[in-house]
């Protein structure tokens, strides 16, 4: 596997690429009226660029080529499929992402687009070999298992990012922790002998993630000059449902353990829910709370967990970076463990704390008996 060293330069070609052209992309929406008026649903006050994906899909592109000109990467591109496919699948689901910015197009038409880029990943094998269910065993996924778990995870992640995409730099900065964090542990998992075997994309496409959201952040931070839109959002739930699964579902349950089986048993599962605690939250509660008021999944609203903390009295900022600090804690609790080797015990007991905590201080009710 390449050295750090090796990502943290593709990592920045990406930031730097994103950073310089998202001016560009505004200046270019503007001209063209790929602008979003204010409304009630919306936060923001003035007409605003929401195509900034395009500035993001530029700077994975060129960093992509930049890691395939790398000697360093060469185990990694020759003679293997995935790379070409991860292109491939971020290439269809930004073209969908980027139409529905355009030209709004219905939920079920975004969810055929995302299905048909999962079914690239499938075709060039970026997918699980594992699955992982708590506590019981580790199952060897079969031909048949392989699409549906691949789709299925991929839509997951897809809608977690573009749900919490509702505040200025809200998605771009959980997302560049998140898979900041993840990268950090695929490539201590990568050290360990016979735990990852190589090559493995997952901490290239990590390491990009985390570049297009830090280049892309200085523009669209409160108060935004740009938003990502579809194109961004979907793009980014791309690499992250990526990054976890050919890392999370490839590591081998059967290898010698540094810190124990029962860990590694459990973390390449654990660890990516618990990283993108935050946006996985919110989109359960998004599903239960469309349920309970019979309306569509897809349905707009405002009881997102970062509109219930404005609601509480949280301006923008504050609730975007009460956010993300709960991203990095979230991060934080999962890989302490791995970097110290202290062991895990705490972890279920801590996560219930954890999740027990964060429900109740996002909790509706609060507003209204301080009211």
């Amino acid at each position: 596997m390449p050295g750090t060293g090796a990502y943290l330069v593709v990592g920045a070609i990406a930031a730097v690429t994103t950073f310089l052209t998202t001016p560009l992309v505004g200046w270019l929406a503007r001209r063209m009226g790929w602008v979003v008026e204010p409304d009630d649903r919306r936060i923001h006050k003035v007409a605003t660029p929401d195509v900034g994906g395009i500035a993001m899909f530029i700077g994975f592109l060129v960093a992509f080529a930049a890691a395939r000109l790398m000697d360093t990467f060469d185990p990694l591109f020759a003679g293997f499929s995935e790379p070409r496919g991860v292109l491939f699948a971020a290439t269809v689901i930004f073209a969908v992402g980027f139409i529905d910015d355009i030209h709004e197009i219905s939920a079920p038409a975004k969810v055929v687009g995302t299905v048909l880029a999962g079914v690239v990943l499938v075709v060039y094998g970026v997918t699980m070999f594992y699955f992982r269910v708590p506590f019981l065993d580790v199952y060897i996924l079969s031909d048949d298992w392989v699409p549906l778990i691949t789709v299925v995870w991929l839509l997951g992640m897809t809608n977690a990012i573009n749900l919490i995409d509702g505040l200025d730099g809200l998605a771009a900065g959980i997302v560049a922790i998140g898979a900041g964090a993840f990268f950090l542990y695929s490539q201590h998992l990568a050290d360990m002998p016979g735990m990852l075997t190589p090559p493995n994309i997952g901490p290239l496409v990590a390491i990009l993630a985390v570049g297009i959201c830090v280049g892309f952040l200085p523009h669209n931070f409160n108060p935004a000059r740009i938003f990502m839109g579809d194109g961004g959002a979907l793009l980014l739930g791309l690499l992250m449902a990526v990054s976890t699964s050919v890392v999370g579902g490839r590591a081998d349950p059967n290898a010698e353990p540094v810190l124990g089986q029962t860990y590694f048993f459990l973390a390449p599962l654990f660890i990516p829910l618990f990283i993108l605690g935050v946006p996985i939250l919110d989109t359960l509660f998004a599903i239960v709370r469309r349920a309970a008021r019979r309306q569509g999944v897809a349905s707009a609203d405002k009881g997102h967990l970062h509109h219930r903390l404005m609601e509480m009295g949280h301006g923008q900022r504050r609730s975007v970076l009460i956010l993300w600090t709960w991203t990095a804690l979230l991060s934080a609790f999962v890989l302490y463990p791995v970097f110290t080797g202290s062991g895990v015990s705490y972890i279920p007991i801590g996560a219930a704390m954890l999740g027990l905590v964060l429900y109740t201080v996002l909790h509706p009710q609060i507003r209204r008996r301080r009211t």
